[in-house]
């Protein structure tokens, strides 16, 4: 099993490419089903999520293939689904696998869907996800693990979910491309991921209004055609790199970014006294000093996320003076904050809320990872740790990051990846 060396202490100069993001990919690869016309991906990141959902593609009959000579580029042809049915083996690790249940039900009537896996952050439902296909008219039912899903065709109904949920908004928006009549996702999700997705579908004939607010109209049509599309940038690995040059200190420029896409972020940093400024598509970030401590409450977009939790957490370790953590997506979200401790943070946690200290330096040692964001933050404060950070379990962290230590090494990191 993998495992990361850092060397902390020094500065971090220079620029990096941000990569395609991981939570509009998995999405758009999934609405390749939606059609039996080739579909072409770019900007598609470089990722064992990503490789695990063209794995489950091919597994069903789709052609799958990433291009050799640009191998940000994926092409897929569902016109050969020869099974429409996503196994246990294929999806226990990613809870991502959920999405393949929209398309393939409102394509081809039918799909068997294992109830997923992924990191161990909290419990994350997929009721709603059931709730809002039954509204449509499909029967539904959960037998030894799997999801069992029939319909004739999938009819227009206006659903509200109980909770604003990404990957159920992602489902639904989907499958509704297809539905007969006119489907009004109300509470909806308005992550940038969401839009980008609904563009995707729009290319392809759909008829979609409302994306990127609470309220999601879409009008069924028959069938969808071939498209090609160009992935978002990924916010959650742009506000990851922010706080890893505000914790080591320099200065670095972020290319392909969008600064629009993480407002939060961007305010709490420049709270912290970070210094950062934003082009179209770059972002730069300066930091020759402690930052100061800032206190951050978690919720769904706009507002800070959930995503960002430890890799902020990790700042505020070595900030000047005391911050409060609150996390109200997730119930599990704070096994990073033993680990911290290992490396010499003060946190105290009770309940949903973490009370942070700050001290001048940390001390490496020898780390878990415990799930994919949660990595991100060992990987920073080992940047600004005294000594050897090792972290254990980084398969975590590459299923959300396209080669990170390699782009830490290029500005400047002293970090390499070990068996």
């Amino acid at each position: 099993m993998d495992k990361l060396l850092i060397r902390g202490g020094r500065p971090l100069e220079g620029e990096v490419t941000i990569s395609g993001a991981k939570n509009a990919a998995l999405p758009e690869l999934c609405a390749a089903l939606l059609t039996a016309e080739p579909v072409t991906l770019t900007n598609v990141p470089r990722l064992q999520d990503v490789s695990t959902t063209l794995k489950l593609l091919r597994n069903m009959g789709v052609k799958a293939e990433r291009s050799e000579a640009q191998p940000d580029t994926v092409s897929l042809d569902a016109s050969g689904v020869t099974s429409p049915e996503a196994p246990y083996d294929l999806v226990k690790t990613m809870r991502a696998s959920i999405l393949v249940l929209g398309p393939l039900l409102a394509r081809f009537g039918e799909a068997t869907v294992s109830l997923p896996g992924g990191c161990a952050i909290g419990s994350r439902p997929v009721d709603q996800h059931i709730k809002g296909l039954q509204a449509m008219g499909a029967a539904i039912t959960v037998e030894h693990g799997y999801i069992i899903a029939k319909t004739t065709r999938l009819k227009g109904a206006r659903i509200t979910t109980d909770m604003v949920t990404v990957t159920g908004t992602e489902n639904l928006l989907m499958a509704a491309t297809l539905a007969e009549g006119e489907t009004v996702l109300e509470n909806a999700a308005q992550e940038p991921e969401i839009p980008d997705l609904a563009e995707m579908l729009i290319g392809m004939g759909a008829k979609i209004e409302g994306h990127g607010t609470s309220r999601i109209r879409i009008q069924g049509v028959d069938r969808l055609h071939g498209v090609a599309h160009r992935i978002v940038p990924d916010r959650i690995e742009t506000g990851t790199f922010r706080c890893a040059v505000a914790a080591a200190h320099g200065d670095v420029i972020l290319r392909r970014a969008n600064a629009a896409h993480l407002d939060a972020v961007i305010e709490k940093l420049r709270e912290a006294g970070i210094r950062i400024e934003a082009g179209d598509d770059w972002i730069r970030v300066k930091n020759h000093a402690r930052p100061r401590a800032v206190s951050f409450r978690t919720s769904e977009y706009p507002a800070f996320p959930t995503d960002m939790q430890a890799q902020f957490m990790a700042l505020n370790c070595i900030a000047v003076g005391s911050s409060k953590v609150s996390e109200t997506i997730f119930e599990n979200r704070f096994m990073h904050v033993n680990e911290l401790v290992r490396l010499g943070a003060k946190i105290e946690v009770d309940g949903r809320t973490a009370m942070l200290n700050g001290v001048d330096k940390l001390s490496g040692a020898t780390v878990m990872a415990t799930d994919l964001r949660a990595s991100a933050g060992l990987v920073i404060a080992g940047l600004v740790a005294d000594g050897e950070t090792v972290i254990d379990r980084i398969y975590h962290l590459d299923r959300g990051y396209d080669q990170m230590e390699a782009k830490l090494r290029g500005i400047g990191a002293d970090i390499e990846r070990a068996k």
